[in-house]
Protein backbone atom coordinates (compact mmCIF):
# COMPACT_ATOMS: atom_id res chain seq x y z
CA UNK A 1 0.00 0.00 0.00
CA UNK A 2 1.09 3.33 -1.00
CA UNK A 3 1.20 6.46 1.25
CA UNK A 4 -0.80 8.12 -1.31
CA UNK A 5 -3.45 5.65 -0.73
CA UNK A 6 -3.15 6.62 3.03
CA UNK A 7 -4.20 9.90 2.26
CA UNK A 8 -7.51 8.89 0.37
CA UNK A 9 -8.66 6.70 3.33
CA UNK A 10 -8.03 9.03 5.47
CA UNK A 11 -9.77 11.33 3.41
CA UNK A 12 -12.31 9.11 3.22
CA UNK A 13 -13.12 8.54 6.88
CA UNK A 14 -12.69 12.45 7.42
CA UNK A 15 -15.80 12.74 5.02
CA UNK A 16 -17.75 9.83 6.62
CA UNK A 17 -17.27 11.58 10.24
CA UNK A 18 -18.58 14.68 8.63
CA UNK A 19 -21.79 13.07 7.70
CA UNK A 20 -22.17 11.62 11.06
CA UNK A 21 -21.83 14.95 12.65
CA UNK A 22 -24.06 16.82 10.55
CA UNK A 23 -26.78 14.26 11.32
CA UNK A 24 -25.82 14.61 15.20
CA UNK A 25 -26.26 18.31 15.06
CA UNK A 26 -29.37 18.16 13.02
CA UNK A 27 -30.84 15.62 15.50
CA UNK A 28 -30.09 18.05 18.37
CA UNK A 29 -31.02 20.80 16.85
CA UNK A 30 -34.49 19.12 16.20
CA UNK A 31 -34.83 17.67 19.74
CA UNK A 32 -38.23 19.70 20.24
CA UNK A 33 -39.53 19.80 16.97
CA UNK A 34 -43.28 18.39 16.94
CA UNK A 35 -43.83 19.71 13.58
CA UNK A 36 -42.35 18.77 10.25
CA UNK A 37 -42.94 19.89 6.41
CA UNK A 38 -43.86 16.10 6.51
CA UNK A 39 -46.31 15.99 9.34
CA UNK A 40 -45.67 15.15 12.17
CA UNK A 41 -42.29 15.10 15.26
CA UNK A 42 -38.94 14.79 13.49
CA UNK A 43 -37.70 12.21 13.07
CA UNK A 44 -34.11 10.83 14.31
CA UNK A 45 -31.75 9.84 11.80
CA UNK A 46 -28.18 7.90 11.96
CA UNK A 47 -24.86 7.19 8.90
CA UNK A 48 -24.54 3.79 8.85
CA UNK A 49 -21.37 3.43 7.76
CA UNK A 50 -19.46 0.33 5.30
CA UNK A 51 -16.68 -0.33 4.18
CA UNK A 52 -15.77 0.65 0.21
CA UNK A 53 -12.97 0.35 -1.99
CA UNK A 54 -11.06 3.75 -2.59
CA UNK A 55 -9.05 4.98 -5.19
CA UNK A 56 -6.29 7.06 -4.68
CA UNK A 57 -6.13 10.47 -7.06
CA UNK A 58 -2.01 9.75 -7.01
CA UNK A 59 -2.74 6.76 -7.94
CA UNK A 60 -2.40 7.26 -12.01
CA UNK A 61 0.63 9.62 -11.19
CA UNK A 62 2.41 6.95 -9.58
CA UNK A 63 1.11 3.73 -11.54
CA UNK A 64 0.71 2.18 -7.89
CA UNK A 65 -1.20 -0.80 -7.16
CA UNK A 66 -3.70 -0.27 -3.89
CA UNK A 67 -3.45 -3.32 -3.06
CA UNK A 68 -6.82 -4.21 -1.89
CA UNK A 69 -7.12 -0.93 0.47
CA UNK A 70 -10.23 0.12 1.82
CA UNK A 71 -11.92 3.34 2.87
CA UNK A 72 -14.98 4.01 4.92
CA UNK A 73 -17.99 5.74 3.37
CA UNK A 74 -21.93 6.14 4.57
CA UNK A 75 -24.00 3.59 3.03
CA UNK A 76 -27.32 4.72 4.11
CA UNK A 77 -29.23 7.04 6.30
CA UNK A 78 -31.89 5.62 8.08
CA UNK A 79 -34.44 7.65 10.02
CA UNK A 80 -35.99 6.07 13.41
CA UNK A 81 -39.22 4.51 12.80
CA UNK A 82 -40.28 4.04 16.69
CA UNK A 83 -42.88 5.81 17.94
CA UNK A 84 -42.69 9.49 19.13
CA UNK A 85 -42.53 10.27 22.88
CA UNK A 86 -46.14 11.45 23.89
CA UNK A 87 -45.95 14.34 26.59
CA UNK A 88 -49.37 15.26 28.61
CA UNK A 89 -49.30 19.47 27.34
CA UNK A 90 -53.34 20.34 26.48
CA UNK A 91 -52.44 24.22 25.49
CA UNK A 92 -49.92 22.77 22.94
CA UNK A 93 -50.80 24.12 19.16
CA UNK A 94 -49.98 20.78 18.03
CA UNK A 95 -51.93 18.45 20.83
CA UNK A 96 -54.15 15.85 19.66
CA UNK A 97 -57.87 15.69 20.84
CA UNK A 98 -56.44 14.21 24.40
CA UNK A 99 -53.93 16.81 24.67
CA UNK A 100 -50.71 14.60 24.38
CA UNK A 101 -48.04 15.97 21.81
CA UNK A 102 -45.53 13.73 19.48
CA UNK A 103 -42.19 14.84 20.42
CA UNK A 104 -38.92 13.46 18.48
CA UNK A 105 -37.04 10.42 20.38
CA UNK A 106 -34.24 11.69 20.44
CA UNK A 107 -31.59 12.03 23.74
CA UNK A 108 -29.46 14.75 23.74
CA UNK A 109 -26.91 13.48 26.10
CA UNK A 110 -26.46 10.22 23.70
CA UNK A 111 -26.17 12.51 20.79
CA UNK A 112 -23.88 14.68 22.35
CA UNK A 113 -21.36 11.61 23.12
CA UNK A 114 -21.90 10.12 19.90
CA UNK A 115 -20.84 13.93 18.23
CA UNK A 116 -17.93 13.43 20.93
CA UNK A 117 -16.85 10.31 19.06
CA UNK A 118 -17.52 11.87 15.70
CA UNK A 119 -14.96 14.59 16.10
CA UNK A 120 -12.42 12.05 17.68
CA UNK A 121 -12.63 10.09 14.45
CA UNK A 122 -12.21 13.10 12.85
CA UNK A 123 -9.16 13.74 14.30
CA UNK A 124 -7.88 10.81 14.35
CA UNK A 125 -8.25 10.56 10.63
CA UNK A 126 -6.19 14.04 10.20
CA UNK A 127 -3.18 13.03 12.62
CA UNK A 128 -3.25 9.67 10.14
CA UNK A 129 -3.03 12.13 7.39
CA UNK A 130 0.02 14.74 9.11
CA UNK A 131 1.79 11.63 9.67
CA UNK A 132 2.03 10.29 5.99
CA UNK A 133 2.21 14.09 4.73
CA UNK A 134 5.50 14.17 7.40
CA UNK A 135 6.62 10.96 6.01
CA UNK A 136 6.31 12.44 2.33
CA UNK A 137 8.12 15.28 3.32
CA UNK A 138 10.78 13.46 5.20
CA UNK A 139 11.40 11.31 2.43
CA UNK A 140 11.83 13.87 0.52
CA UNK A 141 14.46 15.52 2.58
CA UNK A 142 16.83 12.72 2.31
CA UNK A 143 16.58 12.08 -1.65
CA UNK A 144 17.95 15.77 -1.84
Amino acid sequence: MSLFSVLSIGASGMEAQRTRAELLTENLANAETTRTPEGGPYRRKDAVFQSTEIGSPFASVFHSELEGASGVAVSDIVTDTRDPDRRYMPGHPDADADGYVAFPRINPAEDMVDLMGAVRGYEANIAAISAVKDMIGRSLDLLK
